[in-house]
């Protein structure tokens, strides 16, 4: 359903994203998974045609966005970072309205504006106005703006930033019937625990390039059986090497300032090690310990946290 291939998008010198590639298909939930900055907004503009591509080609149900742009977009349902809703229309009106802009009208307009306000739980405030609802009810009603159509792609651009927990579980349960449905859903997030949850391929990023790419368990299995151990604090560098060589771990960050390492059962270890890193004169000010997970791998590759 989604075909990316090659995409670059500059602004000036600045490469914002670079030869991303990837593909989305129906029945799944393709994540795109970085810290704020890493393009990932910028990606999902150029998908849904908000931004033109400076190379590449981004393909939506079978139709190239750059050259047959109004039937790619014909499938697409959008929701954006930013509230995409009226202040002065009430819900209902603003479920009517983008699905207007879709080409419902009538009893079928208003059969999916009466489905959508049940979906997103605000039936009972259907006439309210969203600047008398809370973050997470105008967060619900952005989201069930892009579903009144009833999409074949479905592009979510970190749907759950600043909403409450029940708001936030809702908004899960919509996107799992979106996939039950054969929608295919593309999300992104900087939230590792969403992308675990209900991810079934992924594309971490940073800096604008795809870093790692495949399956839950595949990306898992990148990270091995390894935990990884971050100290902060002053340490000497090559006494540092010894005891970390000592401890048959593999090195990811090692400086002044900062020590990371991967290792074995991390939790048995890691006394031995901080005796090891004490026994250096080190001084050492934060301590933590991560299992093997999407973060770890991130970690693993990058030197540094996911929310970094």
């Amino acid at each position: 359903m989604i075909e990316v291939n090659k995409l670059r998008k500059s602004y000036g010198d600045f490469l914002a994203v670079k030869e991303a590639t990837f593909s989305a298909r129906p029945a799944t939930v393709f994540g795109l998974l970085g810290p704020n900055g890493a393009g990932k907004s910028t990606t999902i503009n150029c998908i849904s045609g908000l931004l033109k591509p400076t190379a590449g080609t981004v393909t939506v149900s079978g139709f190239n966005m750059a050259s047959d742009a109004v039937r790619a977009k014909a499938s697409l349902g959008i929701v954006p970072q930013e509230l995409a809703i009226y202040d002065d229309l009430s819900a209902s009106d603003n479920l009517s309205y983008w699905g207007a802009a879709y080409g419902l009208r009538g009893s079928k307009l208003k059969e999916r504006v009466t489905h959508v306000l049940d979906r997103i739980g605000l039936t009972d405030r259907a006439g309210d106005l969203p600047k008398t609802y809370s973050g997470g009810m105008k967060r619900r009603l952005n989201f069930g703006c892009g579903l009144v159509h009833e999409p074949k792609v479905l592009l979510l651009d970190e749907p759950t930033v600043g909403v409450d927990p029940q708001s936030r579980e809702r908004l899960f349960d919509l996107v799992g019937e979106e996939k039950a449905k054969g929608t295919c859903v593309l999300y992104t997030t900087h939230y590792m625990e969403e992308a675990e949850r209900f991810c079934d391929e992924l594309a971490i990023m940073d800096h604008g390039e795809i870093i790692a790419a495949g399956t839950i368990g595949e990306l898992r299995a990148q990270v091995g059986e390894k935990d990884i151990i971050q100290l902060s604090g002053t340490f000497d560098v090559a006494s540092m090497q010894k005891v970390i060589h000592q401890m048959n771990a593999d090195v990811l960050v090692l400086n002044d300032n900062s020590v990371m390492i991967a290792i074995t059962e991390g939790a048995a270890n890691l006394q031995t090690f901080l005796n090891g890193v004490g026994s250096t004169g080190a001084t050492i000010r934060d301590t933590r310990l991560s299992e093997p997970n999407l973060e770890s791998l991130f970690l693993k590759l990058t030197g540094k946290d996911l929310r970094a």
